[in-house]
């Protein structure tokens, strides 16, 4: 029988950011994978603190960051690769009301950071823009794929994944333990994202997953070197490709690609830019987002053993250095989770 500390259910980047906290804590762990949910990997991975629909802060986004851009430098060094791509973001107006308001918000004590209290008038090839751009700064994109591979790859080497579907029926508990198969654990981490679903232990939680699609184009005449934001992102991502992006569709629950979606980005992007474009690629995946839009965290009510970090919806990169840290001051140090993220306000 292998005894560690902990297994943990799912390799996306809550099951990550949870490892890299056991790690630097020097808990031994176990990691079982499926590659059931691919969210994590298609996303975009932008990292900014504004709700562009409306110009104002996103939830908790000062803290998160001061803590997520550390762990992404810490993650570079560790394997002498880049993942963090700081990238200027130009929100698209659409009238003299949203200029106003652009100016009104910049000042914001949240916002001013970021919020560049201009407006930006260059013009681009392709691009119509009669009421300009509001531009943000100091924020950027995680390449979350790249990172995830490095990191399985890093857990492979060490001997500490297993690539195989979790049962949960074959877990046995014993008094403060939990087995598993040949492993012995103080606890089990579910970081399933949508798998949620399938989980008897926490499938009373209400998730509200939705679908979301991408496309990458290529736009030879396409010239900008930050992140368009309108009805879509558009994200360059070198060599005139650029990612394009997202749908939401709450009825679809599969990971595969659909016309319906390339067909819904075709649409909205034909009315953002005027260039000639192939779609070279797409991709889906099932975001795991909460009917309150704040993380699923904390332990089992009945069986202290298990615990989940989940329900981090479109801001993954940015929340979940900051939960994974907090869940496991929780369990090691008793520490009380903010009741905003705790899955007790749902008993």
């Amino acid at each position: 029988m292998k005894k560690v500390d902990y297994i943990i259910v799912g390799l996306g980047l809550a099951g990550l950011a949870f490892v890299r906290e056991l790690e630097k804590n020097n808990k031994s762990f176990i990691v079982f994978e499926d590659d059931s949910q691919h969210s994590s990997k298609v996303a975009g991975g932008m990292y900014n603190p504004v709700i562009l629909k409306r110009f104002t802060p996103v939830w908790d986004a000062k803290r998160q960051l001061e803590i997520a851009l550390p762990f992404y430098k810490e993650l570079e060094e560790k394997f002498n690769a880049t993942y963090d791509i700081p990238m200027d973001i130009g929100r698209l107006l659409t009238s003299i009301e949203e200029q106003n308001n652009w100016f009104a918000t910049s000042d914001h004590p949240l916002l001013s950071d970021y919020m560049i209290p201009k407006i930006e008038t260059k013009t681009y090839t392709g691009i119509e823009s009669p009421f300009d751009y509001g531009k943000l700064t100091k924020t950027g994109r995680i390449d979350a794929k790249i990172l995830l591979n490095d990191y399985r790859n890093y857990l492979v080497e060490n001997e500490c994944i297993y690539f195989e579907a979790f049962n949960y029926e074959v877990i046995q508990f014993e008094n403060n333990i939990v087995k598993y198969q040949d492993v012995e654990a103080a606890k089990i981490v579910f970081c399933e994202g949508f798998g949620i679903k399938r989980n008897p232990f926490f499938n009373y939680l209400p998730m509200r997953e939705a679908k979301g699609e991408l496309i990458t184009i290529h736009a030879p005449e396409l010239e900008i070197d930050f992140v368009l934001k309108s009805a879509v992102f558009i994200l360059p991502l070198g060599e005139h490709n650029f990612l394009v992006g997202a749908t939401f569709n709450w009825k679809d629950k599969t990971n595969n690609p659909s016309e319906e979606g390339k067909n819904e980005l075709v649409e909205k992007l034909d009315k953002i830019i005027s260039v000639n474009y192939k779609v070279i690629d797409q991709v889906a995946g099932i975001r795991p987002t909460v009917k309150d839009r704040r993380p699923l965290i904390g332990t089992h009510p009945k069986l202290p053993q298990l615990a989940i970090l989940n329900g981090l919806g479109t801001r993954g990169v940015m929340i979940a250095p900051t939960v994974a840290k907090e869940l496991y001051k929780h369990i090691e140090c008793g520490e009380t989770l903010r009741k905003e993220i705790d899955i007790a306000r749902f008993d």
